[in-house]
């Protein structure tokens, strides 16, 4: 079976000692992903944080997570 692949796009950025995450969307290819932060880098919040994306890929049908979590 062949892997697919998205890629999500997320902006994080310190606010007033927190951190303020956004999940963005779920893209196709890294490159529709990266237009997506040129559209957005320039919008109100956005570029004041220009630096704040991350491009992270996943294969679907695939745990990610698997160690379990302290409870």
């Amino acid at each position: 079976m062949d892997l697919i692949a998205v890629f999500v796009l997320q902006h994080s950025h310190d606010l007033d000692g927190c951190d303020e995450t956004k999940f963005i969307g779920v893209y196709r290819t890294r490159e529709t992903a990266e237009a997506a932060i040129a559209r957005l880098r320039a919008q109100p919040g956005f570029r004041m944080h220009p630096d704040g994306f991350s491009i992270d890929g996943y294969d679907l049908d695939m745990d990610h997570w698997t160690e379990g979590f302290a409870p």
